[in-house]
């Protein structure tokens, strides 16, 4: 079956490098109502040139939303179950946002540029008119706004060398969740280390629309002999790098400790928060599944539409593969997914179901270590 042609009206918000990066697009999806480009040369192309070279990402759907105001850290406080006073202003935090039920609304990187004033740099779904209703609701005084930011990333083992001959050498000193306002082509951005893939870069926030192709051809003039070019994230690359995709590999439907999210906070903060009762109670009770990394049998599987059905010892249909991918470069297929707790050791053997046929698969560690 072949694919829709993507149709584009002033209903999707309009990227700022979009006349850049969507020259050469194969393909593409919609995120948080912008165009986010999904393939260049190819899956496999693109991630060899990812994890080799250095590549600029057009995320500009990763929208932000900004919080400032004398209650902003006390309403920061309130949509995660992380204790957002211990980040220091020029610090990122990732972390899942609650609901009343413990659900994941979102999971996204967190900014502090004051005490007072906070960017959530949004994964896919709208939390902007969420976050204003909860502030409206329980009183918070507080500034909830689209600030008009668009991220570009920058990727690759090389993104270090391109960013320096911008920024000069300093910049290779910033730490990882870290970062410095700058200016770039005259241009004021802010700087992070971070990015959604394992290889290593940065993110630029653009604070001026209107700046963005002149910031791009001067990112990719800079790295001229360097193999840069166009790219995005890449399924394979970010699987193998055990980053989650919020809508397909957890939705409001998972809690952050099913998902393995709680990693990255403890439970019994200081401050209140939305979803506490709840989380405390699932804690208490334990869950039911987990999320776990699975190596698929066979040919290379296609990532799915929706899930693949997981069986195992415990019983049929009781389990899901909410991602998968053939990775060249383990030369199998690897996978995301839920399966009963009791099934969640590193060496369990399930059955997938998968438009193919049924597969056989086992549960793997970090490592992706083939048992």
């Amino acid at each position: 079956m072949n694919a829709p042609v993507l149709s584009l009206s002033r209903r999707l918000r309009v990227s700022p490098f979009e006349q850049r990066s969507l020259q050469g697009t194969k393909s593409a999806s919609v995120y948080n109502h912008l165009i986010l480009p999904t393939c260049y040369e190819s899956l496999e192309a693109d991630y060899w040139h990812l994890r080799e070279y250095v590549q600029l990402w057009d995320v500009a759907c990763q929208v932000q939303v900004e919080v400032s105001g004398p209650d902003a850290l006390e309403f920061m406080e309130y949509l995660t179950p992380r204790d957002v006073s211990r980040c220091a202003v020029g610090q990122c935090i990732y972390t899942p946002l609650v609901d009343e039920c413990g659900g994941i609304i979102n999971d996204p990187l967190i900014l502090r540029l004051a005490d007072d004033r906070f960017w959530i740099s949004l994964s896919d779904s709208d939390v902007l008119l969420w976050a204003k209703g909860l502030a409206l609701g329980k009183g918070f005084d507080v500034r909830i706004v689209d600030p008009d930011v668009f991220p570009l990333s920058i990727q690759g083992p090389k993104a270090d060398e391109l960013l320096s001959r911008v920024l000069g050498d300093a910049i290779r000193e910033l730490k990882f969740f870290r970062f410095m306002e700058t200016s770039i082509a005259e241009t004021p951005v802010v700087v992070a280390r971070t990015g959604w893939s394992g290889q290593g870069g940065y993110e630029v926030y653009l604070r001026e629309p209107q700046s963005g192709i002149r910031l791009w051809d001067t990112l990719a003039e800079a790295g001229q002999g360097l193999g840069v070019r166009a790219g995005c994230p890449n399924l394979i690359e970010r699987i193998e790098s055990g980053l989650l995709s919020y809508g397909n590999d957890m939705t409001l439907a998972n809690n952050p400790i099913e998902a393995g999210l709680d990693r990255f906070f403890k439970l019994g903060k200081p401050a209140d928060y939305l979803g506490r009762a709840a989380l405390e109670k699932i804690a208490g009770e334990g869950v039911a599944s987990r999320l776990v990394r699975l190596l698929i049998a066979g040919e290379p599987v296609a990532n799915p539409r929706t899930v693949y059905p997981v069986e195992t010892e415990s019983g049929p249909g009781i389990g899901s593969v909410t991602s998968a991918v053939y990775s060249p470069r383990l030369d199998t297929n690897i996978a995301f997914g839920y399966v009963p707790v009791a099934d969640s050791e590193p060496g369990t053997r399930v059955w997938v179901t998968t438009p193919d046929g049924v597969r056989e698969a086992c549960v793997t560690d970090t490592q992706w270590t083939v048992f």
